[in-house]
């Protein structure tokens, strides 16, 4: 049984409550609809948990999370919601002691998510996709028992343009820098012509565009695509392309 499904059956038979992790940013990508059969066939309950809510328009997220009952906004990096978070577990465990199991994508923010609730850093983490290196649990408080899994996606799931998209794939290991950056300005046209100021539509005419800000240029003036498309999967795995 690959690794990925050993973790999440553990999990499912320890914990009473399932948070899944999602981008905020990126909710379908995010989501895994086997992982969420699996729990509700369990019996168990799920909570979604959208993070990096800071980086996204609130009242657009409320209306594309409708479908996603219990869910609960949250910023790990700036410790918001957190708060609300603790008293949405102890709701949804009818204030007992409880565990909860805590699984999603790599970079979705699992460990920080963690160690927000926790108020110490527990889970280890790091910007590198997959950091987390197995089943660890950490005591929130005398009601709260968490379990973080490792980030690692099932090996059935090939999409590198999602893994880029959503940071499952840190941007130094994307082996296509330019394939995935073009597709990601393809799907976010607007948002990246607005974010660089670009008046082109093409998506190859905008990434020579941001060549040219990023000031990536060979000796010859060639543009060097490749670097630039690897610097703005960066900046777009970091948040910082809104």
């Amino acid at each position: 049984m690959p690794t990925f499904w050993k973790h999440v059956n553990q999990v499912l038979r320890e914990a009473e409550i399932i948070i899944e992790v999602l981008d905020a940013r990126f909710i379908q990508e995010t989501r895994n609809k086997e992982i969420e059969y699996k729990v509700r066939s369990s019996g168990k309950k799920i909570l979604y948990v959208l993070n990096k809510c800071d980086l996204v328009n609130i009242e657009e997220l409320k209306e594309k999370t409708k479908e996603l009952q219990p869910s609960v906004f949250i910023s790990s990096r700036d410790r918001l919601g957190t708060t609300i978070l603790k008293k949405k577990i102890l709701q949804l465990s009818q204030g007992e002691r409880t565990t909860v199991g805590v699984l999603g994508y790599p970079n979705v923010g699992k460990s920080s998510l963690i160690n927000a609730l926790s108020g110490r850093g527990s889970a280890g983490t790091s910007s590198e996709s997959g950091f987390t290196k197995g089943l660890q649990k950490i005591k929130v408080d005398n009601k709260i028992l968490l379990i973080d899994t490792p980030g690692v996606f099932p090996r059935e799931e090939k999409d590198v343009v999602k893994f880029g998209k959503t940071s499952a794939i840190s941007s130094g290991k994307i082996k296509d820098p330019e394939y995935v950056a073009l597709r990601i300005i393809e799907e976010e046209r607007e948002r990246i012509k607005k974010h660089f100021g670009i008046e082109e539509d093409d998506a190859d005419e905008i990434l020579e565009r941001i060549a040219i800000i990023f000031k990536k240029v060979r000796k010859g003036k060639e543009l060097d695509l490749d670097a630039a498309a690897r610097l703005f999967l960066k900046q777009w795995q970091e948040g910082k392309i809104r």
